[in-house]
């Protein structure tokens, strides 16, 4: 399954590098920030403990620039992520590169559910987000990753996670994206492509779609029908399911993330079954902001239902 994996290196018409192949996992919460911060700031510290030393070097100031992430930064986002109290809305961008696309990078959005802007709207959540290079799994393995993704996910009050095979980028990157990007995406099912602060502000409590990892809890996990029903649709050697505290499951969907390259290969079975069972709850967020064309979402679970 390794040796699927597409290499992607995309570059605007400067020859910058926006967007890279990776791994991106993220978790939604149906919670607001004062209620989430403190279990997301150790989950940050545990995904610096488990990457490369200094692969986190920049942030994003107030301004918008980015600023190299030293000890000041680090206190900055400390401050701004447990300290800050006013505002409805928190965003923390850590990243590899300040210019161009690297592999790794921390995205938080969090929210005031409370406040008047989302307190009538139940799409609303705080989300984050934790990316990888492939040569991350490559290297480390399949079991590594997902074994970290678990202890990342025990931090957080999950209504929904997934990691995937991706696009990876981090906001600000794009410019102008190249016209190969919405090839990519239609040929390879299993590369997921998301904007943090989209998918956070609409998923409610709901699902993005089947994933390698895919991570279920409360009220999800309920109105799927519970453990049982999804064991009874899920009966695939190539699919287990991992308990987690407070009535929550990781679903992993075979050894290695599938890319699902529809010119080579089929779609695993145990995919479109999940999809199925996530299609009434399933959000997707449009990605205009990618200037792909007007409408386009990244609808591969979808399609997986047919």
């Amino acid at each position: 399954m390794r040796e699927n994996i597409p290499v992607i290196r995309l570059r605007n018409s400067y020859g910058d590098l926006v967007a890279r192949d990776g791994v991106i996992l993220s978790f939604f919460m149906r919670r607001s920030h004062e209620d989430v911060a403190p279990a997301v700031w150790r989950a940050l510290q545990t995904y610096q403990r488990a990457i490369p030393p200094k692969a986190l070097g920049w942030y994003a100031s107030p301004d918008g620039d980015m600023l190299p992430l030293d000890e000041q930064g680090w206190e900055h986002t400390r401050k701004k992520m447990l300290e800050r109290t006013w505002g409805a809305e928190w965003r923390v961008s850590l990243s590899e590169d300040p210019g161009e696309a690297g592999g790794y990078h921390f995205s938080y959005d969090g929210r005031k559910l409370d406040d008047d802007l989302f307190s009538r709207d139940e799409r609303a959540t705080s989300g984050v987000s934790f990316s990888f290079p492939t040569e991350y799994l490559l290297e480390h393995g399949p079991a590594h990753l997902r074994a970290l993704a678990l202890d990342l996910g025990r931090e957080l009050p999950f209504s929904f996670g997934q990691a995937s095979l991706a696009v990876v980028s981090h906001p600000g990157a794009w410019g102008a994206v190249p016209n190969d990007l919405l090839g990519l995406l239609h040929r390879y099912w299993g590369l997921d492509l998301q904007d943090l602060g989209e998918t956070s502000r609409n998923i409610g409590t709901g699902a993005r779609g089947a994933y390698w990892l895919t991570f279920l809890g409360q009220p999800l996990l309920g109105q799927l029908g519970g453990l049982e029903a999804l064991r009874q649709q899920l009966a695939f050697p190539e699919v287990t399911f991992e308990p987690m505290e407070d009535t929550r499951w990781l679903l992993t969907l075979g050894e290695w993330p599938d890319v699902m390259d529809t010119e080579t290969g089929t779609v695993p079975a145990w995919y479109r079954a999940l999809a199925r069972q996530l299609a009434p709850y399933l959000r997707e967020e449009h990605v205009d902001w990618l200037n792909l064309h007007k409408g386009y979402s990244h609808g591969w679970s979808r399609r997986l239902c047919e």
